[in-house]
């Protein structure tokens, strides 16, 4: 993408201010929140103050007003600097669920305080035990009493919601064998997690491979008031999906932040380590990977600037997000591969932070949707192959 001098001048300064509020936090604090599974409660205000997680959000609710280009420029950085977006990017992308479909009175309630902080929007309830990635199978059921609606279900791998006062929840509304199409009958509700906590929702830590504040939730009875529905009843498995593109493109970005961390690290000790004589990095068998790992990332890089023009200019992307979403995991992962035999031993030890990093973009393989899926979706809807499932 060509952007112009007055853009690239624009997006450079956004990266420098970013560097400058991540430079406060060094490896050292990520280090120690990590041994004891902590949340970076600091880091999220401070990034937060600054502005920067409320770069989506348009301006007359507080925000930045900016595109899905430099939001994940954010990102990048702050994974690029040895951090965890993943601490906080679902402040981003959730909230886009609130400003394409919420209400007049709902994005003036929520958006300018999740602009400045007040209001922490963190968690999205979607995935379930026994469901999984097939979403219109969900079980969690909302079911309508006057004024509210009564929701009954269970939720997994749901991230964040210990440290959150909002959560989006998709519950399925009409049973689903009443439905014309599997996808039909799915709605999304604002969930205030302050009040829900101890009155028919309850939350549980998952210990997980890496620090990602990940949780069960299990709601019983819980009441959820009628004007906390966003959209039109029966439409939100539509309404998810809209943001998806979005997720896919911020989620590539931290990537991207990721691999070129690993790169520096592995060029910076190649370097410096010295065996029988020689920097090691004078091996062609340390040289070869690094340099492959580099170009894996700068093309990821690529395809997630396309992503993000067609997401920014409203045009289809869903090829191009989901693309740039496996390159740049993919690439992630094999630059931590990389930095980790480049370090030896070294790597394993958890003051080099290499084995911190390297779980933390070993997630994306998996999550927010997995590489097989993506691969699904390409073969059937670029390449016009039959459904697989």
């Amino acid at each position: 993408m060509l952007m112009t001098s007055e853009k690239q001048e624009f997006i450079q300064e956004l990266r420098e201010g970013v560097r400058a509020v991540c430079k406060r936090f060094n490896n050292e604090y990520w280090r120690q929140l990590d041994e004891v599974n902590g949340y970076p409660t600091e880091f999220v205000r401070a990034i937060t103050d600054a502005g920067f997680l409320g770069a989506l959000i348009p301006e007359e609710y507080g925000g930045s007003g900016l595109g899905i280009l430099e939001a994940s420029i954010i990102l990048e950085e702050i994974n690029r600097s040895g951090g965890n977006a993943g601490a906080c990017h679902a402040q981003m992308y959730t909230m886009g669920t609130i400003l394409r479909h919420g209400s007049s009175e709902q994005k003036r309630k929520y958006l300018p305080k999740i602009a400045d902080g007040s209001l922490r929007l963190q968690a999205f309830g979607v995935t379930e035990p026994n469901t999984g990635t097939d979403t219109t199978n969900l079980k969690t059921f909302a079911r309508r009493e006057g004024d509210h609606y009564v929701v009954n279900g269970q939720k997994v791998f749901i991230s964040r919601a210990e440290h959150s006062d909002l959560m989006i929840l998709l519950v399925r509304t009409t049973p689903r064998e009443e439905c014309k199409k599997k996808s039909d009958g799915l709605s999304v509700l604002i969930v205030d997690l302050n009040e829900a906590k101890g009155n028919g929702l309850e939350i549980r830590p998952i210990k997980t491979m890496m620090n990602h504040a990940t949780t069960e939730i299990f709601i019983e009875n819980l009441k959820v008031p009628i004007e906390n529905l966003i959209g039109e009843e029966g439409r939100g498995f539509r309404y998810i999906l809209d943001g998806m593109n979005a997720e896919r493109i911020l989620i590539a970005a931290e990537c991207i932040g990721d691999g070129r961390w690993f790169i520096e690290k592995a060029t910076n000790y190649a370097n410096e380590r010295v065996v029988f004589n020689r920097a090691i990095g004078q091996n062609q068998g340390i040289q070869f990977p690094i340099a492959t790992a580099h170009i894996h990332i700068e093309a990821a890089d690529l395809m997630r600037f396309k992503a993000a023009e067609l997401y920014d200019a409203g045009a289809a992307c869903g090829a191009e997000a989901n693309m740039s979403k496996l390159l740049a995991a993919d690439a992630s992962w094999e630059a931590a591969n990389v930095a980790l035999q480049t370090h030896g031993g070294f790597g394993f030890a958890a003051e080099y932070d290499i084995e911190r990093k390297f779980k933390e973009t070993r997630l994306y393989q998996v999550a927010p949707i997995s590489t097989n899926l993506i691969l699904s979706y390409v073969a059937e809807h670029v390449l016009g192959l039959p459904k697989s499932y």
